[in-house]
């Protein structure tokens, strides 16, 4: 069965640039429901309003009756610590749990300047608005860890996945970037151990050639198996000259950071949303492609690219995913489609 046939897209944005707080580029949603009723969906900007001259991104807000209809929420909801050398430009890429004492717990991905790898965080609220930094890193390793998501297991542990990146060296000297999904174990949720081996590596075929943005992982329902959503990258068309990504460059002039990184985006990269299957989790099987735009010459809001997505259980064996997307002029904006994980 196509999978790509069976996940239908729904029309339009559920959120776009619409303030100086994100006009400039928003990205990587990460869906909740609130207690009282509705949803809220947290997700990564940057615009002319940041906080302060090298800001890269933070953590916003915007809430809905009916999860298509959204209402953006004033204010900065996590913002990079100028003070704190690995969160000093960037907090993005939310994932929230709920804790067992009622509170959220939100992770993230952060960054401080260019020469240091990116980590994964943490803060924690009482209501979903008020957010406090926690001390310390989560997690680290590699040449750099990112895109957090966090999956509550039925024994009270979780585990956290995240791509790995890992800078490798070819005979020419060219480097050549790669990211792998990763996965690691808490009791506790602040002290986590990193499992043995990769979860999930690209097949490395044309369409995986650079490797995962983020994966998210639903746990098994009356007997299914785990169920792993995630994004991957496919590279240039071979000869194309790509412009360093201002948060790899660390004499890059970091205020316009949106529009070099957009540029980036744009210089003939696609990605795309896939869907593996796993009887424990940490083991993957072949996977299929379920979102896909139509490329540099088609329409649509996911024309060029859809990634990082996070999804919700909508009832009858259903989910509906909310991904980032960008269409052939560069504008990013976050859309959703419905489908089933289990077939």
């Amino acid at each position: 069965m196509n999978l790509l046939n069976t996940w239908k897209k729904e029309p339009g944005a559920r959120i776009e640039g619409s303030r100086p707080l994100d006009s400039s580029k928003l990205q990587a949603p990460c869906i909740t429901r609130i207690p009282s009723g509705g949803y809220r969906l947290f997700y990564t900007a940057v615009g002319p309003a940041k906080p302060y001259a090298n800001c890269q991104g933070y953590i916003l807000s915007a809430v809905s009756d009916d999860g298509l209809t959204f209402e953006t929420e004033p204010g900065i909801r996590l913002t990079p610590q100028v003070e704190v050398a690995h969160m000093s430009h960037r907090v993005i890429a939310p994932s929230i749990a709920r804790c067992d004492d009622g509170c959220w717990r939100m992770y993230f991905e952060s960054r401080g300047p260019a020469d240091r790898p990116t980590v994964i965080g943490s803060a924690v609220s009482e209501d979903m608005l008020h957010w406090e930094h926690e001390a310390g890193i989560r997690l680290q390793g590699y040449d750099g860890l990112g895109g957090p998501r966090f999956l509550k297991m039925a024994d009270g542990s979780g585990r956290l996945y995240c791509f790995a990146k890992q800078v490798n060296t070819d005979e020419s000297g060219n480097c050549k970037r790669t990211s792998d999904i990763v996965c690691a174990r808490t009791t506790d949720g602040i002290n986590f151990e990193m499992q043995a081996g990769f979860s999930l590596r690209p097949e490395q075929t044309e369409f995986d050639s650079i490797g995962i943005t983020a994966a998210e992982v639903i746990a098994p329902k009356n007997g299914s198996d785990y169920a792993m959503i995630y994004s991957e990258w496919q590279d240039v068309p071979t000869g194309t000259v790509v412009p360093l990504h201002p948060s790899a460059d660390p004499d890059a002039d970091e205020t316009d950071f949106a529009a070099a990184s957009i540029a980036s985006d744009m210089a003939g990269y696609r990605s795309r949303i896939y869907l593996a299957h796993s009887h424990d989790g940490l083991v993957w099987g072949r996977s299929e492609c379920i979102i896909a735009g139509e490329g540099y010459d088609g329409q649509g809001i996911d024309a060029v690219h859809a990634e990082d997505m996070s999804l919700i259980d909508i009832g009858n064996g259903l989910y509906r995913m909310y991904y980032a997307a960008c269409d052939n002029n560069g504008q990013w904006r976050i859309a959703s489609a419905i489908g089933e994980l289990n077939k």
